[in-house]
């Protein structure tokens, strides 16, 4: 039997993203803002409830396409508060739609969102060993740099322990617990 970070053992759907995607370094713009999305609707929340309505935010934000997403007017922001499988804050809603659109203007502007958020790790993936949950940080140097750059090109709801969080699950911060298998495993590029 594996033996995993301790947040991940309590479900199948946290095991099964611990294994296979937190801390996997992503480098594809449409994956980058699904995790952004995903990330700012956790807020305040527990990570197991938006892995099991992903399905549902797939599905309403066009698989996380963020040309598709930005051109959401106000009747379609009318459905998203109405979809029973999504989190339905207003403002958490909002910001998806408002953070496609300061993504496109990153694109524009950089090239890629990947190159703007990866511009931050000046040295690639850093992967940290932690003894207990209590001792994982919820944010960093890093993060509050991005949380930052993040609000001044427009972005919303990307404070710095959202940012820390939504490195963590690009793999920008590969986090584990000690003596969790993944410690042991090379990061995938």
């Amino acid at each position: 039997m594996l033996r995993r970070c301790s947040w991940a053992e309590r479900s199948a759907v946290e095991a099964r993203y611990h294994d296979e995607e937190w801390g996997w370094p992503v480098h594809e713009d449409r994956t980058l803002y699904e995790f952004l999305v995903l990330e700012g609707a956790q807020a305040g929340l527990s990570w197991r409830t938006i892995l099991e309505k992903r399905a549902a935010y797939r599905e309403a934000f066009c698989d996380f396409d963020p040309q598709a997403v930005a051109n959401f007017d106000a009747s379609a922001l009318e459905a998203l508060m109405a979809h029973p499988g999504l989190i339905r804050n207003r403002l958490k809603l909002h910001s998806a739609v408002n953070n496609a659109r300061a993504l496109l203007r990153v694109q524009d502007d950089v090239g890629s969102f990947d190159a703007f958020v990866w511009g931050f790790m000046e040295g690639g993936p850093l992967t940290q060993v932690f003894p207990t949950m209590k001792a994982l940080p919820a944010q960093n140097v890093v993060s509050e740099s991005l949380s930052r750059a993040l609000k001044v090109r427009g972005f919303s709801f990307v404070g710095p322990v959202i940012c820390y969080s939504f490195m963590q699950a690009v793999g920008m911060v590969n986090d584990h617990l000690d003596g969790c298998f993944r410690v042991d495993v090379p990061p995938r590029h």
